[in-house]
């Protein structure tokens, strides 16, 4: 079993889009500016990117409010999420992983 934070957060994904809030940018990616993207077992993974060099999707900032957006239809439309229906994510770290974790997206049917 992963090594789960108990600390559980929210992301919205709408039309391919993954939306976080500044307290949860500043809490796990602060000072980054990307991240990577991962389906694994059903489960979606955000990575930490520190060298933009190697990839990934920029968290591009949103608002004078310091949220932020990862644009990303073209992972998403591979699986089937880049509807445009919004929808809320619960996620919480993995330090396993090091990534925030949300469980079994890319298994449900809702």
């Amino acid at each position: 079993m992963p090594n789960k934070s108990s600390a559980v957060s929210n992301v919205i994904l709408k039309r391919g889009s993954l939306y976080l809030s500044c307290a949860l940018y500043e809490k796990y990616f602060a000072g980054l500016d990307a991240v990577i993207l991962l389906n694994r077992d059903g489960h979606l993974y955000i990575l930490p990117v520190r060298n933009t060099s190697g990839g990934g999707y920029l968290l591009k900032l949103i608002n004078i409010s310091g949220d932020r957006v990862i644009i990303a239809p073209d992972f998403f439309r591979e699986y089937r999420l880049d509807d445009f229906q919004q929808r809320e994510i619960n996620v919480y770290w993995d330090q396993d992983m090091a990534a925030l974790k949300a469980e079994d997206i890319f298994n449900s049917t809702n």
